[in-house]
């Protein structure tokens, strides 16, 4: 290394006196050619009497009447004439027959005329010196690190992120957790035969805290820690993503016992030779390069290596493998305990009034990340400081959770009576058919105040179990498209068929989508059977196969579509019998809304529980 800056410092003090030498002889000429040359001067009395004895036919004069050039006989140099202010010169000149000529008025100096001359090539020269600077700085020149690997090293703790801030995950931050401690106490592991594991690979979905994790390892561990992110391989130069592997790896067994932490891996991972026109030859290399070096003929004792990526499906098979990568650790959603750990460690310096429960808060946010919960709680804050207060109270976090769920309120806009009430009656629809559907969600709050892209909204409470277990029964699906259909139907009973509007697009959407995954994915046909029909394609361009076609006949097609017509007019039914037996409620709830445009649970259970009820059949 020593020997390459060496060089590089002696070519460009060479470089440098060069473009010296150039610019001094670029000065030197123009100085030398804009020099006058030494001319014979002619007395002025001289010049008279070879006027009057016509031996003078031809006179220049300067365009000050200073100086006058007058033809050499013999053919040299014009003889020079310096004139004094004689006022009848012109006069014996013109009477004696002589040709006068006089040189045009110029404002240029000298130097203004080698400035003018030398301006671009010095420019140039310029330009050229700021180019050879700039590449020649640093350690080594810019072409000779473009294969160096730019990953980040911290040879001590520094990002101030430590386990004891990370929350709501403790079985991944358990696995990391002995990690770090094989690092620090190997000997303990290897007393009994145990390896080192080569790779830990963090999935799960964005905001559930593997960026947070792997700083956390940083903060923990007292070895070096390399950083860097997979995009950061791939160039638009064949052969440099490979080069940077091999660099990150020889810095990496320098350093050994070290972590290697690669962040969105999937950006170099993807599966080989997939996609369209066959994949993408120069990200394949360096993925070839990485398998090589995490577990190939060479070994890499000691290092360690952490990848985290959302999209594990487009992973290649040989990057997952045990030997490169021992364990898959998922990090997923929190549950109801894991949200309230974490809710409590960002509530830290959070200045909260006494009415705020977290443990609420937490039982309301089923399915919220990490990263949701932290920025419910910055939203908090934010609306407490636009509405001049000193704390966050349970309105800000509740005004918050709707914000971050559906988008803020327009309260601005104008609605009519009309409109308002043909609203309050769809978003009733939705609540009344929700809440009266056995084995489903229950209600959380009604509102008519347009968010987002939707005129008003229904909130309801998922089950934690559902939401943790992602399993969902036939029945609690059929009464999923009920509810979706409540809002179209109670616009069909109130205003009639011809005044249905275009609000329920979104809820036919939902419908056909849950209805169509029943009878292909899930397998609840009673006339196809337990059968999964259709191939799960990925796309073209996201490391996956070119979707093949359908795996099925016309005929299966056929009857996949009447199924799903069946599907969809049984929970129409439903909905549309809970509404009509129900009618009174219906209204109740609607003009509830238009006269204070938002209900909450109680409410509606007050309403609910004044009034004869008829539940919903069972499906």
């Amino acid at each position: 290394m020593y020997r390459v800056n060496k060089n590089n410092k002696k070519w460009r003090n060479a470089g440098l006196y060069a473009l010296l030498l150039i610019v001094v002889l670029a000065l030197a000429s123009a100085f030398l050619d804009r020099q006058p040359q030494s001319r014979e001067v002619l007395t002025y009395s001289d010049f008279i009497h070879q006027v009057e004895g016509n031996k003078i036919d031809r006179v220049n004069l300067s365009a000050d009447r200073t100086q006058a050039q007058v033809p050499n006989p013999s053919g040299g140099q014009p003889f020079l004439v310096n004139l004094p202010n004689d006022p009848d010169l012109i006069n014996i000149l013109t009477k004696n027959g002589v040709d006068i000529a006089v040189q045009p008025q110029t404002d240029d100096s000298f130097w203004l005329r080698v400035a003018s001359s030398l301006f671009l090539p010095i420019l140039l020269l310029v330009g050229l010196f700021l180019l050879l600077r700039r590449a020649q700085s640093g350690p080594g020149s810019q072409a000779m690190n473009f294969g160096k690997s730019k990953a980040r090293v911290q040879m001590e703790p520094q990002t101030q992120v430590t386990f004891g801030d990370v929350a709501g995950i403790e079985q991944a931050k358990l696995e990391l957790t002995e990690v770090v401690d094989f690092l620090k106490n190997a000997d303990r592991f290897t007393a009994i035969g145990a390896k080192i594991p080569k790779g830990v690979l963090l999935v799960g979905p964005p905001g559930t805290g593997k960026t947070l994790l792997a700083k956390a390892v940083a903060g923990e561990a007292g070895v070096p820690f390399f950083s860097i992110s997979g995009s950061e391989f791939v160039e638009m130069f064949v052969g440099v993503g490979a080069s940077r592997v091999r660099d990150l790896f020889e810095q990496a067994k320098a350093s050994a016992p070290c972590i290697v932490f690669i962040d969105e891996i999937d950006a170099v991972g993807r599966q080989r030779g997939a996609g369209l026109g066959g994949g993408n030859d120069e990200r394949e290399q360096t993925l070839n390069q990485l398998l090589t070096e995490m577990d190939g003929f060479e070994g890499n004792t000691g290092i360690i290596i952490i990848a985290a990526t959302n999209r594990p499906d487009v992973l290649d098979s040989a990057l997952m493998r045990p030997g490169r990568f021992d364990r898959q650790v998922v990090v997923d959603r929190p549950d109801y305990a894991g949200r309230k750990e974490i809710l409590n460690v960002h509530a830290r310096g959070k200045t909260l009034s006494k009415d705020v429960d977290l443990d609420k808060i937490a039982r309301r946010t089923p399915g919220f990340t990490g990263a949701d919960l932290s920025n419910l709680l910055n939203e908090s804050a934010i609306l407490a400081a636009r509405r001049n207060l000193t704390e966050i109270s349970m309105d800000e976090v509740n005004d918050a959770i709707d914000r971050v769920l559906a988008g803020p309120e327009k309260k601005n806009r104008v609605m009519s009576e009309k409109r308002k009430t043909l609203v309050a009656y769809h978003e009733a629809g939705h609540a009344l058919v929700g809440a009266l559907m056995p084995d489903y969600d229950p209600v959380q709050k009604i509102s008519i105040i347009p968010r987002g892209r939707a005129g008003g909204l229904t909130w309801f409470t998922p089950s934690e179990d559902r939401m943790e277990s992602g399993l969902y029964s036939r029945s609690y699906l059929q009464n999923q498209m009920a509810v979706a259909l409540g809002g179209r139907i109670a616009e069909e009973i109130i205003f009639g068929e011809e005044e249905v509007t275009t609000g329920a697009s979104n809820d036919l959407q939902q419908v056909a989508r849950v209805a169509r995954q029943m009878i292909t994915r899930f397998g609840m046909s009673d006339r196809l059977g337990p059968v999964a029909l259709g191939r799960q394609g990925g796309g073209v361009f996201m490391g996956r196969d070119i979707a093949s076609d359908r795996d099925f006949s016309d005929d299966t097609a056929a009857t996949i579509d009447e199924e799903v017509r069946q599907l969809v007019d049984q929970a129409y039914q439903r909905a549309k019998e809970v509404l009509l037996n129900n009618r009174i409620i219906l209204d109740k709830l609607a003009e509830m809304l238009v006269e204070k445009e938002t209900v909450d649970s109680d409410e509606l259970q007050e309403i609910l529980t004044s009034n004869e009820v008829r539940m919903a059949a069972l499906a």
